[in-house]
């Protein structure tokens, strides 16, 4: 299992507005030469991010993207299932009907228990802790 540029991007990208948070607005052009990722690119990845109220764009001069919310109330594990819109371990975590198995699967068990197990890990990890994280490295 691999996360996606989408996600992976899409993190680094959040934790750039939220390094950034109490300074105001960053444009995407500056975001996209910090982090070396195309302008194109992080505008796809703004939009559904956008409609899930987790950034903000702010017109005029001085104008760019700020987080909607404190850096302390937003986690990985939001930014990944936006994102991805998901990403169990396997087809029939999210939908049984996918497998004529899924009633009498022990494998199905251990998917779903990595699943929760890797969601519990994203989701306990909020932008404020990256953050320090990365003081340290």
């Amino acid at each position: 299992m691999k996360l996606s540029t989408r996600s992976r991007y899409g993190t680094r990208m959040v934790l750039t507005l939220a390094e950034n948070f109490e300074e105001g607005p960053l444009q995407i052009g500056e975001i996209a030469k910090q982090l070396d990722i195309s302008v194109k690119y992080l505008e796809q990845l703004i939009i559904p991010l956008k409609k899930a109220g987790l950034i903000q764009s702010v017109r005029g001069p001085k104008g760019g993207h700020v987080l909607a919310k404190s850096p302390d109330d937003i986690t990985v594990g939001e930014i990944v299932k936006i994102l991805e819109g998901g990403i169990d371990l396997s087809d029939c975590i999210a939908d049984p009907a996918v497998c004529n198995n899924t009633g009498h699967c022990v494998a199905r068990g251990v998917w779903q228990d990595a699943t929760k197990a890797m969601y519990d890990k994203l989701n306990s990890v909020t932008f404020s802790n990256m953050i320090e994280m990365g003081k340290s490295i």
